[in-house]
């Protein structure tokens, strides 16, 4: 089957211009990505998910190559904002219903999305997602020792730190990479360098923590854990991710009515780009229907 090239678009929806990558045809199928991430962290996926579906990869707000609007974290940069981004993006495109594979904060968003507009979304993956289950075993100790970042990214000088020089903003996302992979020596140099130019991008860095000051300040989850997802869902969660463990799988079913859980083994945060044939073959799996 011969298909079309990856190709690179913008299109602005709720004043926000975004950057987008498309290939193939057929259903429509987003994959929305989380911090740090662009629409690069799908490239091991595009292709072979292309020869099936419509693939549609936005940069969100904030990120990469997308508009990063000044806007104070709680105003721009919550949950339910990038939930109406995702929801103006498919009306541009007059997508009836779409299917919406996602992890770390695109999952966040897309549970928000989810709830907002079941009739729209037709299936649902998720990867190691964060949910309200899991509750303050994000800040209890040991894992508090994890999570120090998201602490960090709310102070104003966050970025200005990590983006002090090109090596500053190198050391720090490969810290992230290699550290919640299961491979620590997973990433590739010209990989590696692709995250340091989507994230030396003006605002780019702010962009991503104001997800976090946000979410710190009750915007992710803001509307508890109900009503449940109900879209139909399957959410893979990998044992080797330090960050999202697999036991706080324990409490889905007070987030999603209608899921299936399966166990990645040694899977990491970034599974798609971990094991990208065996994820490809779960999404396709999931999703023919």
């Amino acid at each position: 089957m011969a298909l079309n090239a990856p190709s690179h678009h913008y299109t602005t929806v709720n004043g926000v211009k975004l950057h987008y990558v498309r290939q193939g045809a057929g259903q429509p199928l987003l994959l929305i990505h989380g911090w740090p991430g662009f629409w690069f962290e799908w490239h091991k996926n595009i292709g072979a998910l292309a020869q099936h579906y419509d693939v549609i990869v936005p940069d969100m707000r904030g990120y990469a190559y997308s508009d990063k609007p000044e806007l104070p974290p709680a105003q721009g940069y919550t949950d339910a904002v990038f939930a109406e981004d995702i929801k103006a993006f498919i009306d541009f495109y007059h997508l009836d219903s779409v299917r919406i594979v996602s992890h770390d904060f695109g999952a966040i968003w897309v549970q928000k999305f989810a709830r907002l507009y079941p009739e729209r979304l037709h299936k649902l993956m998720l990867f190691d997602p964060p949910y309200p289950g899991i509750g303050v075993r994000w800040f209890a100790l040991p894992h508090a020792l994890n999570t120090w970042y998201q602490l960090f990214h709310q102070l104003p000088l966050a970025e200005e730190l990590v983006g002090s020089s090109p090596k500053a903003t190198e050391i720090y996302l490969r810290h992230f990479l290699s550290a919640w992979s299961h491979d620590k020596n997973l990433w590739t140099d010209d990989e590696i360098a692709a995250y340091v130019e989507a994230y030396s991008q003006p605002g780019a860095l702010r962009g991503g923590f104001n997800c976090y000051r946000a979410a710190l300040s009750g915007g992710a989850f803001s509307a508890g854990g109900t009503p449940k997802v109900t879209t139909p869902t399957r959410i893979l969660w990998g044992t080797g991710d330090s960050i999202i463990p697999f036991a706080w799988s324990d409490n889905l079913a007070g987030t999603f009515e209608n899921f299936e859980l399966k166990k990645i083994e040694n899977g990491g945060h970034f599974m798609m780009r971990e094991a990208p044939e065996r994820i490809n073959a779960e999404i396709i799996d999931f999703m023919k229907d």
